[in-house]
């Protein structure tokens, strides 16, 4: 390896290293490596990592960004689902930052249910694109001591998560990441960064934890909700939610209780809304959480 110890991995060496371990980075994993030093640490200071941080990333791939989160001091542990890229990023990690507290799990990340280590408080991560929504929101569900997130997405998908009701972009993705946290879209990311260059434009999202809105139903229960007011966008909430509430009439004297009007259609509901409405699902809706 031809790369200097405390630096960054830049063009040159994203692509040795490539070849050396024969990576052909896939559309099916979603695998495009940021190479340029400059985005990666800017995409640190947008994360406000501060020495000692208990960081998880998810799809390190080569190691861009996990070296810029170790070099601001962050306690980083990493989950990579390609088994070479997970046995080459210790190496990598080992030869740049030799004192980092650093460590690797080969898994599917939606299959992670613990990490080893202190329990991570921020996820920061250059997600694959084609899973980046199940991955942000299994994380937020399964690690509560989660208070900050900052990921990287395709430009449209920090769109939505980021999108308020009402708004043309708003959906499931918005609903539920409001259901964890407030959503911003942060900053933009050039495609020319990357390697292999993608088709789309990037955007980083940044959510900040909350408590999720104050109900006697369960998470599963407002998602269930969520995910059926929002599978036919031009029905009314009443025909929408029918077949919940088994008629339009129960699904009308449900939203009416909620105090939420059975003319109005998904997307100009908060999740607080959806919450509500939810509390006066039938028993036989079967959502209750496992």
């Amino acid at each position: 390896m031809t790369n200097t110890p405390g630096a960054l991995l830049g063009p040159a060496e994203i692509r040795e290293l490539a070849g050396r371990l024969g990576v052909r980075p896939t559309k099916t994993l979603g695998q495009n490596f940021v190479h340029d030093g400059g985005t990666v640490r800017k995409i640190v200071r947008a994360a406000d990592v501060r020495p000692g941080d208990r960081v998880v990333e998810v799809g390190p791939g080569l190691g861009s960004l996990t070296l810029g989160l170790l070099e601001a001091g962050a306690s980083v542990v990493a989950v990579e689902i390609d088994p070479v890229l997970a046995g080459q990023i210790t190496d990598t990690v080992r030869h740049h930052a030799p004192d980092a507290d650093f460590e690797v799990v080969t898994a599917d990340a939606l299959d992670v249910t613990t990490l080893p280590g202190e329990p991570p408080t921020a996820l920061v991560a250059n997600l694959p694109y084609n899973v980046a929504v199940p991955v942000l929101l299994t994380f937020l569900e399964r690690f509560d001591s989660l208070r900050s997130v900052l990921v990287m997405v395709q430009a449209e998908v920090a769109d939505r998560l980021a999108a308020p009701p009402g708004s043309r972009t708003y959906g499931v993705p918005s609903a539920k990441a409001a259901w964890y946290g407030a959503a911003r879209r942060s900053l933009n990311i050039s495609r020319h960064v990357f390697w292999p260059e993608p088709n789309v434009d990037s955007a980083l999202v940044a959510i900040e934890r909350r408590d999720p809105p104050e109900t006697t139903a369960t998470r599963r229960q407002v998602f269930t909700v969520v995910d059926a007011a929002f599978a036919q966008r031009r029905k009314t909430l009443r025909a929408a939610l029918s077949g919940l509430f088994g008629s339009g009439a129960a699904a009308e004297e449900a939203l009416r209780a909620a105090g939420v009007d059975p003319r109005l259609r998904g997307e100009r509901l908060s999740i607080t809304d959806f919450a509500r409405i939810a509390e006066h699902l039938p028993v036989t809706a079967g959502t209750v959480d496992e």
